[in-house]
């Protein structure tokens, strides 16, 4: 398979520990292009991911997850024009091996965007709180943004050109996977689901978003679809 035109866009926030084999595991894969956004961190977050081997940026502050994504979207849509663009998650929680399965319907010209599901994916072992939430907040989207999907925070996902060319984030935090469901429906994107394997280490779960934290994003975006 040839990976010239596929780009790896990882958002990355004092992901020192992580980044580096997180890298090194998607080129042992053949996914050579790597770029790395570094959210303002407070620690060698830039200097690891270089070492690794990744193009990085750096923001001077901290923007939020969903503001590295459009940085890092603008960055390759005007330098290189990839076929496809892969968010890839900085913490461990995705694999390379799933990448192939994601962007074959692009490939085969049946999909602008694939969306990777944990839920589709029956090895995926979730924390039973996490679950909860998390199935909160798939009914809430699907309801909110008229869109039917089983995985709505899930920030592994590839984007043809015509996709993340009309996808704008919005909201710099994690509400930006929201920003993202509702931009399928509001720019007629052709869209499907991926199985993908999330991986909860003790490290990923330490640095995962919190239980209130979701509960506060879904508040959020609740009171923005009311105004």
């Amino acid at each position: 398979m040839l990976m010239q035109n596929i780009w790896i866009l990882i958002p990355a926030y004092n992901e020192a520990v992580a980044i580096g084999p997180v890298i090194s595991n998607l080129k042992k894969h053949g996914y050579s292009h790597v770029l790395v956004v570094d959210d303002g961190s407070r620690d060698d977050t830039a200097a690891v991911a270089r070492t690794a081997g990744a193009e990085v940026l750096e923001h001077l502050i901290n923007r939020g997850q969903g503001g590295a994504l459009q940085t890092g979207i603008n960055y390759l849509s005007e330098e290189y024009s990839p076929e496809i663009i892969i968010t890839f998650d900085a913490d461990g929680q995705h694999r390379p091996e799933d990448i192939a399965a994601l962007i074959r319907p692009i490939q085969d010209d049946q999909s602008d965007i694939v969306l990777g599901s944990r839920f589709l994916d029956p090895t995926s072992e979730i924390p039973p709180l996490r679950l909860f939430i998390l199935k909160l907040g798939i009914l809430f989207t699907n309801i909110v943004s008229h869109i039917r999907l089983t995985d709505t925070h899930n920030g592994l996902r590839a984007m043809n050109q015509k996709a993340y060319q009309a996808i704008r984030i919005t909201h710099r935090g994690m509400e930006h996977a929201s920003d993202i469901i509702d931009e399928i429906t509001r720019k007629n994107l052709r869209y499907t689901e991926c199985p993908v394997t999330v991986i909860y280490s003790d490290y990923s779960k330490a640095k995962g978003q919190s239980s209130i934290g979701f509960i506060k994003m879904g508040c959020k975006l609740l009171l923005r679809k009311l105004m």
